[in-house]
Order: structure tokens, then sequence, then C-alpha cells
């Protein structure tokens, strides 16, 4: 059987290209990703418009992917990571 463990998120690592990566709640991940989804609303992914709202469509993001192209060659990516305490 799985360990539960693995599937809890502490944080996540965000990278873009030109940026310094940030390290991000799991909460901070979802307003990062609705921030996102506005700024670039000609860039949502296919499985992303059969949500009603922004925040579903956030949190599915954070959930099932690990990137998104912002624009042709520039694609912000995240990671979860554990930090150790």
């Amino acid at each position: 059987m799985a360990n539960p463990l693995m599937y809890q998120e502490d944080m996540f690592v965000v990278l873009v290209p030109g940026e310094e990566e940030v390290f991000l709640t799991p909460e901070e991940m979802l307003s990062r990703l609705e921030a996102v989804l506005v700024d670039y609303p000609d860039q949502l992914p296919r499985d992303l418009q059969k949500f009603d709202n922004l925040p579903d469509r956030a949190r599915h993001l954070r959930d099932t992917s690990c990137e998104f192209e912002l624009e042709p060659g520039k694609v912000m990516q995240w990671y979860v990571v554990r930090l150790e305490k």
C-alpha cells in the first residue's frame, strides 16, 4: 500500500524562466495559478475549459499538471517539495 505521506504537499517550488525560484504553500500556489489563468486567458488548456469557475480551474491545474505555457517558449513549472523541519 502506498504511503499517504507521499501525497501530502508541504510546499511548491515555482520556476519561471528569467525569475528566481519561489516556494509557495498549497494555498499560495492556488492563488498564483488563479492569477496566471486571469493573465493568460488565451492559453487555457482544453481540460480546464470544462470547469465553470476560476478556483476549480486553478485547483485542477495544480493537482494534475506541473507546467503552464505562458507564451511560446516560456513555461511556468511547479513541483511539490517537502522541506525538512
